[in-house]
């Protein structure tokens, strides 16, 4: 199908949950003729009269366009829609913005690639409000595949970056990111834990660790240097020197009747950095513990 005019480029969306909306409204919005398909076509009421045209099966909804779009729970279930198309995928470029493994990645841009199909895979680091805006959204897969739908890919998010040639790259970023996301979270939560015992509001709490995020934020650049180079010098503090403040968390936790578990289970990754040897290097040493397989 030709794709001269790109920055209109037909496109189709299957799986209209929350952010299978969103990602089918910000390509109406844009100016894409928009094909959308969900097994509850009621899902798809909002979009059709926004422009979208419902498709009435998948395979219609595939063979509409150049640019296939899915947005469902995970590779099992896009294997599940498309398996039984077969040669229907030929010639297009299929882009997945669900979530899952490196490995369900690679296996999808092989089984893609047997249908005659270029495969994107993609990972959504935003919320579907975001969608349209400043949504952070990876690809990876065949630079051929990505660059002539780029103008429509970016028309989901300002954050569209294209993270080079191997399928893989988009999942494991999520990975990834989801980790630091979570250890942030689970730090702040453990410090709000730990304040309310002490009849501190989190509301109160929330200013002050946003504040100790920025000052984290601004040393990962020089920790990413450190572990690209494997040199850990101590700029500002050692391992040692964190693992004594490390014990007082958990005294702290432990005394006001707080859960130690996360503190201890830092400590306990710390510990073995001390016993490799690594107490007077810098924190960004820990990284090799993370290194090992559990």
């Amino acid at each position: 199908m030709s794709t001269n005019n790109v920055n209109h480029t037909p496109v189709t969306v299957i799986g209209l949950g929350l952010m299978g909306q969103a990602l089918a409204g910000a390509f109406l919005r844009a100016g894409h003729p928009t094909t959308v398909w969900n097994r509850t076509a009621a899902k798809a009421d909002q979009l059709v009269a926004q422009g979208a045209t419902l498709a009435g099966s998948v395979g219609e909804a595939v063979a509409a366009a150049p640019l296939v779009v899915v947005c469902v729970t995970d590779y099992d279930a896009v294997h599940g829609l498309l398996d039984p198309l077969g040669a229907v995928l030929d010639g297009r470029v299929l882009v997945n913005l669900g979530s899952g493994t490196s490995q369900g990645a690679r296996e999808t841009a092989e089984w893609a690639a047997r249908q005659g199909g270029a495969y994107l895979d993609g990972a959504i680091m935003a919320v579907p409000a975001e969608i349209g805006a400043d949504a952070v959204i990876t690809y990876s897969g065949p630079r051929s595949a990505f660059e002539p739908y780029e103008p429509a890919l970016r028309s989901l998010g300002s954050g569209t970056t294209y993270l080079g040639d191997d399928h893989t790259l988009s999942a494991l970023h999520e990975m990834a990111v989801l980790s630091l996301m979570w250890n942030i979270l689970n730090g702040f939560l453990q410090g709000a834990a730990l304040l309310g015992a002490a009849g501190v509001r989190a509301g109160a709490f929330a200013p002050l660790a946003g504040k100790g995020i920025e000052i984290v934020n601004g040393w990962l650049a020089d920790y990413a240097e450190q572990v690209d180079a494997g040199t850990y010098p101590a700029l500002d503090s050692t391992i040692d020197t964190h693992l004594a403040a490390m014990d007082h968390l958990i005294h702290e936790s432990e005394a006001l009747g707080v859960s130690a578990e996360l503190p201890r289970f830092i400590k306990a990754l710390t510990d073995r950095a001390v016993a490799d040897g690594r107490g007077g290097d810098g924190y960004a040493a820990m990284v090799e513990q993370f290194r090992k397989p559990s």
